[in-house]
């Protein structure tokens, strides 16, 4: 098949993915697997939590797909399979890189859209038990937090030229 029809694919998947992210978050890690998911939000010497499980549990579909897709002489299934790989890169990249920093590659970012990302990851983790939370997708996320995020910055700019014109004075 064509090269498009795989982007495609791979794309449609990685989008879909956001979508059962926060299914598997909101009923699956804060409901019956919480044991598992617990101590992300109360936090427990070490690298490693027990929630680094997810990895495998995202992990395996992926490599399945693309593994007994090629076995098969399908396109289908690998691509599917590249998408949901891709999803758990970005989720690596966005989630343990930048928002919980467990490894120290991005330092700061003046994006708007990642501080949303942050603002609201902050607000999930407000929540240290299995009920009440909000927030679940990574990707997606309400425009509450861009607005809250572009107030928040609007105080401080205003704040920071009240300040330069004071000690003008």
């Amino acid at each position: 098949m064509t090269w498009y029809w795989i982007a495609l694919i791979v794309l449609a998947t990685f989008w879909f993915m956001e979508f059962v992210a926060w299914f598997a978050h909101k009923y699956v890690m804060h409901g019956f697997l919480w044991k598992l998911h617990e101590d992300h939000h109360v936090k427990e010497p070490g690298f490693f939590e027990r929630n680094d499980a997810f990895f495998l549990i995202f992990a395996i579909p992926s490599w399945l797909c693309i593994m007994l897709g090629m076995m098969a002489g399908s396109w289908i299934a690998p691509s599917i399979g590249v998408g949901i790989a891709v999803y758990g890169l970005a989720y690596f990249l966005v989630h343990e890189v930048f928002i919980h920093r467990r490894f120290k590659w991005f330092k700061n970012s003046d994006n708007l859209y990642l501080a949303a990302i942050l603002r609201a990851h902050k607000m999930h983790h407000k929540h240290l038990g299995k009920e009440e939370g909000e927030s679940f997708g990574m990707l997606i996320i309400h425009p509450k937090y861009l607005r809250a995020e572009r107030e928040a910055r609007k105080r401080k700019r205003a704040k920071s030229s009240g300040m330069a014109q004071t000690s003008l004075s």
